[in-house]
């Protein structure tokens, strides 16, 4: 059985009960995942936004470390 939360009555639902789509997170495996949602996605989203400020960073060092150019001047 797959369980679904509902993000507008805040209830976890499962295949029988479930709202529309536009309405609940999922599927997860079990009552507790589903109704740990909101804060898998926060966590998640939180992850992504610090990869992106490390992706963006990357390449914002003081200069090239090798001193070289990428054509064979």
């Amino acid at each position: 059985m797959q369980y679904w939360y509902n993000i507008k009555t805040g209830q976890v639902e499962t295949d029988e009960t479930r709202s529309q789509n536009d309405e609940v997170m999922g599927p997860y495996a079990s009552e507790a995942e589903a109704r740990a949602a909101l804060e898998t996605a926060r966590a998640r989203t939180e992850k992504w936004d610090e990869d992106d400020r490390e992706w963006e960073d990357w390449g914002q060092g003081s200069g090239s470390s090798s001193g070289g150019s990428w054509s064979d001047d």
